[in-house]
């Protein structure tokens, strides 16, 4: 990815030293689930590595890091679905301003949802993050529209006419999605095909091994998303 950073020989701007060091660092304090504060002395000082995280966060560094790479999406079918992650009470507390920090409360405490599609490879080319206990479809509402491909798998809390279903024919995409129960007329779907669902399981697994994405502790959506994006385009790379 260094030729997607900024700071690289030829840019506009001070020439970066340190870009491998400083995104191992940031891989490394979300990996291991740590506070910046006790980052290992060799990546530097940790609120000058927290500082420039964010800065790129901002500028949305990450996010184009992780849109280039999910170019090579092999779009045969796609999938989306959503996992929940606990937000640790030092999430809490950043200042509103307007912003939505995609932090919610329900029976398991403070949570974050982060809604995914991927490819029919189960790498991931969209995220989008909403609180814990917003419904899946507000992930499909965010991820579905532009979507090119030829069939999209989905369980059951994606069976809505008006949103998902109708959307997806007048696209020409296939729906490969369960009828609900209470569905007077259920719909037939490629039960074959439904299984590859299990991908974008995979996908999630792979994610919730970086323990500070597993385990929220951002204060803004937007830092946290972006940890998202790096870790996604990790999984990507590997």
């Amino acid at each position: 990815m260094e030729n997607l950073l900024p700071g690289r020989t030829g840019t506009v701007g001070v020439t970066a030293k340190d870009n491998r060091l400083f995104v191992e660092a940031v891989l490394y304090r979300y990996r291991a689930g740590i506070p910046w504060r006790d980052l290992p002395e060799r990546f530097g000082d940790f609120r000058v590595v927290h500082t420039r995280f964010s800065r790129w966060a901002k500028a949305g560094v990450w996010a184009r890091v992780f849109e280039h790479l999910a170019q090579d999406a092999d779009n045969e079918y796609a999938m989306i679905d959503a996992t929940i992650v606990r937000a640790h009470q030092h999430s809490a507390g950043a200042q509103k301003k307007g912003a939505d920090q995609a932090i919610g409360r329900s029976k398991g405490g403070l949570s974050t949802k982060i809604h995914a599609t991927v490819d029919a490879l189960g790498n991931p080319t969209g995220l989008h993050l909403t609180p814990g206990q917003a419904h899946d479809l507000l992930g499909a509402d965010a991820l579905l529209p532009g979507l090119e491909v030829e069939a999209l798998l989905a369980d059951k809390a994606y069976d809505a006419d008006e949103r998902v279903i109708q959307p997806l024919r007048d696209a020409g995409i296939e729906p490969v999605i369960p009828s609900k129960a209470n569905r007077k007329e259920p719909r037939s779907y490629d039960k074959d095909l439904y299984k590859a669902r299990s991908l974008i399981e995979i996908f999630f697994c792979k994610l919730k091994q970086f323990r500070a994405i597993a385990t929220r502790y951002d204060k803004t959506a937007r830092n946290f998303l972006a940890a998202v994006h790096l870790a996604a385009a990790v999984i990507w790379l590997n």
